[in-house]
């Protein structure tokens, strides 16, 4: 297939020699031991992609999903090209929050002396050298090159947990930068305050941004293990220094962080770090760490592979963070002040859940809905209580809270896969009917899906009344531009997806008149496939095409993605696309083709977010790098061939998901954890097209890449894959067994599953044609 420009291949040599020079890296890896007695800490690689990295990419010292997340910075100017930057080689201090749209408390030990005692508040970032750095989940470990301080960090949910070794003979100090630029947003009115010998308090506002509209409150409170001597403030900048004595010790901080209250800090580290052990904190973060990556044992496969699959798994669980304290105070921003609210709590006293703070569920129906329903169904439950108190607190289910508010992050009603997906999967079970009032809201007029991205003050840009009364949005929408994304064709395509999933959970709760209407809605999709073209196409209010439509052409009415990309986003009804394309067989060459041609470009529009809108990159009809098309390789499975389905995916694998260095890694838009669910998924062959919304979920086969995968099930049941030389480059199912007898299912249902289950797949080499 040929897209018609020249300039798309004009840099595929220059990819060719990076690709060459990246296998020459991987061959040199070895065959690991087939073991049950796995770190699975030791295999993960945090420095991952973190040349390409954006503010809450990069993890160190955090639980998961921990409100404290405690790394150094190297850049802290903007949401993107911040946070922990691999080839930035200046630390400029640590912060303890890296989440969506949220930043702050970021410090530094310092060492003063004549020459920098007036010059310390402007002039104290650090170099340092990846050689004298050390990394894994729970604990980041780093040389100060300027003042010549080891530092060393874990922690524990709430709290972040310092150790500071700093020269002997030298007058130490810690640096608060409470006010300043940080990561996605400023942090103002810094105050900090002595408590006593050993303790300061305080609080700081994370300023609103283009994204959350209301400011969020910081409060903080900090123990010390040694005395603090001096407590000076910068007039200019608003910081603080605090002096403490280091001679002959160590020195320990324990920071806790709430966003209701300086008592609640205080009550946050005196419930998780009562002891000043930090070994046994590194310890206990390791364990923890080591028992949700465990849940899912391989065998198999070049050690560089496990490394990356586990590297993959723990971005799975981080990025979306708790804001919850240990007594279940929440910050709650979605009424017209700020108020502190409660979570209910069990018969001991304890939240019943963890509320969050969370980038966008939109793509989740690929990812996380099927990682986590499958293999962590108690998070899954939590995020969705969490997303039902904003419903109860502010009127509507969010598809990406921040600051205890809505933001609009991206398009639709995306939670409402995710929600329906944890009630098909029997993992929440009661107040279906209320959920379901609280999710259909969102599909009508006054929802969620009337708002384009960011549109805090008004609801025209989603072009909801369009979608209903015409059966599309239009491209571009009549009154104007209100918010981000407002792109018709991706809209509607979008918005018809989600109709379905709300109509599998009415059939579930004998809503038959609303399940006919959104199952109608959920062919809108129609209206925007052009059969002419045989493309989705925009078009405007009149219902005219959009003219000198290129289907390459990046974001003219499609999300993030062209219409190449995005045409294939039919997740609900892919037999019902192909017989808008001429049947099955057409649909196949016509994806087989994109797929042929993206191979060429690595399947990924470079290797970050940023290069989408490169001339060249944009163009490619397959983006790996980005949500609208992570599901495409299994789209072949819909259309009746599983063989396309496993050698693409492996191919994808082998180019977009294979990498284990700071340059690479997930090659686009990670999104707290959405790439690298979809990794791991295609990695184990396991794969839910619709999200797994319908009745008894079905999970769909790929190509796992490994010869054994064990799956340990909340019910204390194993799910067993046996693939044995699929990790030697047998890509293909030959046959199928569930539990010892012979199946002719290309899936297997979510039932099955949970009554523990062993899978055989017979692998085979490439079949001469495909």
């Amino acid at each position: 297939m040929k897209i018609g420009k020249a300039s798309l291949w004009s840099i595929l040599g220059v990819i060719s020699l990076i690709l060459f020079f990246t296998s020459c890296e991987e061959s040199k890896t070895v065959e690991t031991p087939d073991t049950d007695s796995v770190d699975f800490v030791e295999l993960v690689y945090p420095q991952l992609d973190t040349e390409n990295s954006r503010w809450f990419f990069f993890s160190s010292a955090s639980r998961p999903f921990g409100m404290v997340n405690l790394s150094p910075d190297t850049e802290v100017d903007g949401a993107w090209g911040s946070g922990y930057r691999y080839k930035v080689d200046t630390i400029q201090g640590f912060s303890h929050i890296h989440a969506w749209q949220l930043s702050g408390l970021s410090l530094l030990p310092v060492t003063i002396s004549e020459e920098n005692k007036n010059t310390i508040f402007r002039d104290y970032k650090s170099k340092f050298s990846h050689d004298k750095e050390k990394v894994s989940p729970g604990y980041h470990a780093v040389e100060l090159d300027k003042y010549g301080i080891k530092v060393e960090l874990t922690s524990t949910k709430r709290v972040g947990l310092h150790k500071y070794s700093f020269p002997g003979d030298t007058q130490a100090a810690i640096l608060f930068n409470l006010n300043g630029m940080l990561g996605p947003c400023e942090n103002e009115e810094g105050a900090l305050n002595k408590v006593d010998d050993k303790t300061l308090s305080g609080e700081l506002t994370i300023a609103k941004t283009h994204r959350r509209p209301k400011p969020s409150k910081l409060f903080f409170y900090v123990q010390l293990n040694t005395k603090i001597e001096t407590l000076d403030r910068d007039e200019e900048t608003g910081n603080y220094l605090v002096g403490v004595d280091a001679k002959g010790k160590e020195v320990l901080m324990k920071v806790g962080i709430s966003y209701t209250s300086i008592e609640n800090a205080k009550a946050n580290v005196e419930a998780e770090l009562s002891h000043w052990d930090f070994e046994k904190v590194v310890s206990n973060s390791k364990e923890e760490w080591n028992n949700v990556l465990g849940r899912i044992k391989v065998k198999g496969g070049t050690e560089k592979a496990q490394r990356r699959f586990y590297t993959d798994l723990w971005h799975a669980l981080q990025g979306r963070r708790v804001i919850s304290d240990v007594n279940g105070a929440y910050p709650d921003n979605t009424g017209d002040s700020f108020r502190v609210g409660q979570l209910p709590l069990d018969d001991a006293g304890k939240p019943k859940f963890n509320h969050y703070n969370s980038d966008s569920f939109w793509g989740a129906q690929w990812t996380i809905n099927t990682l986590w329903g499958l293999v962590y169904p108690e998070i899954m439950e939590e995020f969705v209580h969490s997303l039902l108190q904003y419903y109860k607190d502010g009127g509507l289910v969010p598809r990406g809270p921040s600051g205890g508010n809505y933001t609009y992050v991206m398009t639709g009603s995306s939670s409402t896969p995710f929600v329906v997906s944890a009630i098909q999967k029997g993992i929440v079970t009661t107040d279906l009917e209320n959920i379901y009032q609280a999710l259909k809201k969102n599909h009508m007029p006054g929802g969620i899906m009337e708002k384009a991205g960011y549109e805090h003050k008004t609801a025209l840009g989603g072009g909801l009344k369009y979608y209903i009364q015409n059966g599309y949005v239009p491209y571009p929408i009549p009154e104007g531009r209100f918010g981000g994304h407002q792109d018709g064709a991706s809209l509607t395509m979008e918005y018809a997806y989600q109709d379905w999933t709300l109509a599998q959970l009415a059939k579930k709760l004998g809503h038959q008149e609303d399940y006919d209407y959104f199952l109608k809605r959920s062919k809108n999709y129609k209206n925007v496939f052009d059969e002419a073209s045989a493309w989705m196409r925009p078009k405007n209010v009149d219902g005219v095409w959009l003219a000198d439509y290129d289907p390459y052409q990046h974001q003219h009415g499609f999300i993030e993605s062209n219409g190449a990309q995005s045409t294939w986003f039919v997740p609900q009804d892919l037999p019902g696309l192909a017989g808008e394309m001429g049947g099955k067989e057409k649909a196949v060459e016509k994806l087989n083709a994109q797929f042929e041609t993206a191979e060429k470009l690595g399947f990924t529009s470079g290797n970050s977010h940023a290069q989408e809108l490169h001339p060249e990159y944009r163009q490619i009809p397959i983006n790996y790098g980005n949500q609208p098309s992570m599901q495409t390789a299994f789209v072949f499975n819909q259309l009746g061939r599983p063989d396309l389905t496993q050698y693409w995916s492996r191919k994808v694998i082998d180019k977009a998901f294979s990498g284990l260095s700071p340059s690479t890694g997930f090659n686009g838009d990670e999104d707290q954890g959405l790439m690298g669910s979809l990794a791991v998924l295609m990695k184990i062959g396991l794969f839910q097209m619709n999200g797994g919304t319908e009745e008894n979920p079905k999970y769909e086969f790929g190509s796992p890449i490994f010869d054994q995968i064990t799956i340990s099930l909340a019910n204390g049941k194993e799910f067993i894959i046996n693939a044995p030389g699929t990790s030697e480059g047998k890509y293909y199912l030959k046959s199928v067994k569930l539990n010892g007898a012979s199946s002719d299912k290309n899936y297997i249902n979510h039932s099955d599953i949970l009554q523990g289950a062993v899978l055989d797949l017979e692998m085979e080499d490439k079949p001469e044609k495909r």
